[in-house]
């Protein structure tokens, strides 16, 4: 366990307000243009905060029996879905907080929920198949049977899904229903991200590694000796960085010219436990990480991945979401403990090569 004890915001991170929710919270999102702030907790609440103040605008208990899952916060609208472990799909207004439509997909966990750029489109995962539903909670289109449980699904385009499975990453056309290529590798995928133009699959293994395929060119890597499973990828906007969990240490591979493969990749070494949460800004090289033990830092990064931080709070719990607000002048972050915590975030013109100590 970390010998740190609790201690304020530092650097350039800046104390904002802090708020307590029933439970254990899992997932945090901005919505209504950065206005205000969503949160989630394992136990079905859901809590809207006014995002300048921290003040609850609605809070609603139980939503999932059995527990929450999932969270999704539609690109644009005021819109958000929700699964759980009770196998329904929950669609919901954030002004009005209710129910547009709700959805029994059946008996299983419904894992993962992601909206497509556009949003036109919610894509769905439970146990072994996909669903794709419009905003309006109408069914437009689902996948035959995986061959494993669905461990992840990312949009490459406003109408392409990829779904990971036990040794397969396949992608589809939801409008068309056809497969458009499949990506094969032995082994079990616990986690996956896509490089924003859609052509850099990554994905976390069983196995401890990274693995990796460029879709133009059919090439793939691996990265391997992560201490554990790198279940926490985020690549940065321009598709350069990809920055990897695995163990208290960020990896930070730069897919820059003929990267990653041959290089060495950046290493940001603070936390003293394993990471949990990770997120790029919106805009710049800037990087969050929060971990175990309840540590967040912000990272400048430099062209090879490598940084030095700008500022961090600790609140003693582990970390399991962080949000960048939409104009990046603050965060938002969520923790075991039920704790939830939004930190203003200043940029400096210049930035001390030593960090915020």
């Amino acid at each position: 366990m970390s010998n740190l004890k609790v201690f304020k915001p530092q650097g350039m991170l800046h104390e904002g307000w802090s708020a307590q929710v029933d439970d254990y919270a899992m997932a945090c999102g901005w919505v209504h243009n950065g206005e205000a702030l969503l949160v989630a907790d394992v136990t079905g609440g859901l809590y809207l905060f006014n995002g300048l103040t921290g003040q609850i605008n609605w809070k609603i208990n139980d939503i999932h029996q059995a527990g929450l899952l999932s969270v999704a916060i539609h690109p644009s609208k005021a819109v958000f879905a929700t699964a759980g472990q009770n196998g329904c799909l929950t669609i919901w207004n954030s002004e009005k907080y209710d129910v547009v439509k709700s959805i029994e997909l059946g008996g299983g966990w419904v894992e993962h929920l992601h909206w497509s750029p556009d949003g036109q489109y919610l894509a769905v995962s439970m146990s072994r198949y996909a669903y794709v539903f419009d905003i309006d909670g109408e069914e437009k289109w689902r996948s035959s049977e995986h061959t494993s449980t669905v461990s992840a699904i990312a949009w490459s385009s406003s109408s392409e899904l990829a779904t990971a499975s036990y040794g397969q990453v396949t992608f589809f056309d939801v409008t068309q229903g056809a497969i458009n290529q499949k990506l094969e590798w032995q082994g079990s995928l616990v986690s996956m991200v896509l490089s924003p133009d859609g052509d850099v699959v990554a994905c976390g293994s069983q196995d401890n590694s990274v693995h990796f395929w460029r879709r133009s060119t059919g090439n793939d890597a691996e990265m391997t000796g992560y201490p554990g499973k790198p279940s926490q990828l985020a690549f940065d906007q321009t598709g350069i960085f990809l920055a990897t969990g695995g163990s208290e240490q960020i990896t930070v591979w730069s897919f820059q010219g003929d990267g990653p493969e041959g290089t060495l990749p950046g290493q940001l070494l603070l936390h003293a436990e394993p990471i949990s949460s990770l997120s790029f800004a919106n805009h710049g090289p800037l990087l969050a990480s929060g971990a175990r033990d309840g540590s967040v830092l912000v990272w400048f990064l430099d062209k090879y991945g490598d940084g030095n931080p700008l500022g961090g709070v600790f609140v003693g719990e582990r970390i399991s979401c962080i949000a960048w607000k939409p104009d990046d002048n603050a965060i938002a972050t969520v923790n075991a403990g039920g704790g939830v915590g939004m930190y203003k975030f200043k940029l400096r013109t210049e930035i001390s090569s030593q960090g915020f100590g």
